[in-house]
């Protein structure tokens, strides 16, 4: 790997597809890099960027700090890609640098609590998509608003809790992928999991409730829409000149 890092941002990366995804595996990528094809690590970042935000924001509760701990963890995974063994789970080789970046920027923050002590059996268990084209203003609105809750209940949950479940509830990883990202045993991913979604439906009940005496309201453009459409045909009645 002697090309530079400096060339995945090179001004012809854009010319030469960097910026499109590929269907390639992730060994194949991975044989590339390490090839001296700097650029087939761009398709690698584009790969899990979402993931691995989702996973260091789960820890650190920051977008900016959990974009830093990304870049850091890309950097450091480029630099040490001839660790990796393939065949093997690049994906979690990948999450666990991160997981283990986002923890030592929490360590210096002096806010850290090891991953493997955030609940046990015994103890307490006490990120702006656009809305598709045919969903009405109202419709996004709404379901902007119930990111926000999801994102914020998600957010109180304590930390071993939060990440397992932004893997295996956002991520849809397997209870076998996610204890491989974590480093815990599997038996602890199922009971941080189970305690988790407790926690999340405790936390969401009431804002459930409350919204349900608002679901589908009729207020607002759509109502002056129907005000209109409805008085114009009065006046277009036989009659009603």
């Amino acid at each position: 790997m002697r090309a530079s890092i400096d060339m995945v941002l090179a001004p012809d990366d854009t010319a030469a597809g960097i910026g499109r995804t590929s269907d390639e595996p992730d060994e194949a990528l991975v044989a590339r890099v390490r090839a001296g094809d700097v650029r087939a690590y761009a398709l690698v970042v584009r790969r899990y960027n979402r993931r691995l935000f989702r996973i260091a924001r789960s820890i650190l509760r920051d977008d900016d700090a959990a974009q830093d701990a990304m870049q850091e963890a890309y950097i450091r995974a480029y630099l040490h890609l001839d660790t990796f063994r393939a065949p093997g789970n690049f994906a979690a080789w990948l999450a666990r640098i991160t997981v283990n970046e986002a923890l030592m920027r929490k360590r210096k923050d002096q806010r850290y609590t090891p991953l493997d002590a955030a609940g046990t059996d015994d103890e307490r268990a006490s990120g702006g998509s656009l809305a598709p084209a045919s969903e009405s203003p109202e419709a996004s609105a709404g379901a902007g608003e119930l990111r926000r809750l999801v994102e914020a209940a998600v957010d109180r949950l304590p930390e071993g809790f939060r990440t397992v479940f932004v893997l295996r509830a956002i991520e849809q990883l397997s209870v076998e992928e996610t204890a491989a990202c974590l480093g815990v045993p599997e038996t602890t991913v199922k009971t941080r999991f189970h305690r988790a979604r407790l926690l999340m439906q405790q936390a969401l009940h009431a804002h459930v409730e409350a919204a349900g005496r608002e679901a589908f309201d009729f207020a607002g453009p759509r109502c002056d829409r129907m005000v209109a459409v409805v008085l114009a045909r009065l006046a277009n009645l036989p009659g009603r000149r």
